[in-house]
């Protein structure tokens, strides 16, 4: 959205744009300050519209920069994208990481501790869920490695909290944790773009039922 300055602005602190005047700003203050403008910008409007339908015009009109500025900062949307996918990334695996590590010391409270954080801080902003499981998708190719970078993050967290229990472990866990990721992705796909989506804890206790029948004998 937009704040009442013109500055845009989204949820969370690392997106907040603080509109500061240019007087008196270095040129590195200069270029990060539109560089985070337009991040903001594209965070609500590659949710919605989405990607495809976003231009670098758009961009620039909702971030007030100019085109010259917008280059100056990102090589094409694509790059843009990633810069956002990217943080998106880092923060909820942030979270999950730290979630999985207050879990109490159970294979069972570690395994819904971090399931349970990863889908409610996705769904808790609407626009995260889009860009990390639907727009980036969308984007094409060059997103590919980034998406791996994400999966790879994942499936380490939660790899690292079953490791904990080897008698607990079948064979492979790793091939395993990556498929049922996979199947947690699927539900959150299904949360984004279905018209009447499952309520969140749904979306849980559905993906905490396939782990625990895979790592419990």
């Amino acid at each position: 959205m937009v704040g009442s300055g013109g500055a845009a602005i989204t949820l969370g602190t690392r997106w907040k744009v603080t509109g500061r005047a240019y007087r008196g700003m270095s040129a590195e203050e200069r270029l990060a300050d539109r560089r985070e403008r337009l991040m903001s910008a594209a965070y609500t409007l590659f949710a919605n519209p989405g990607f495809p339908a976003t231009t670098i015009e758009r961009l620039c009109t909702a971030a007030r920069v100019s085109n010259r500025a917008f280059y100056e900062c990102f090589s094409g949307r694509e790059s843009l994208m990633q810069a956002i996918y990217d943080r998106c990334v880092d923060e909820t695996l942030q979270a999950v990481s730290e979630a999985v590590a207050k879990a109490p010391d159970t294979l069972n409270d570690r395994i819904e501790s971090g399931i349970s954080e990863y889908v409610a801080f996705i769904t808790k902003d609407p626009r995260r869920a889009h860009i990390m499981h639907v727009e980036v998708r969308r984007a094409g190719d060059c997103l590919v490695t980034a998406r791996q970078r994400a999966v790879r993050g994942f499936t380490q967290i939660m790899q690292d909290a079953v490791e904990a229990y080897p008698e607990r472990l079948p064979h492979n866990s790793r091939l395993l944790i990556l498929g049922l990721i996979g199947a947690l992705q699927e539900l959150l796909i299904e949360w984004v773009l279905s018209d009447d989506p499952p309520a969140a804890d749904q979306l849980v206790s559905t993906a905490v039922h396939i782990f625990r029948r895979s790592f419990t004998h």
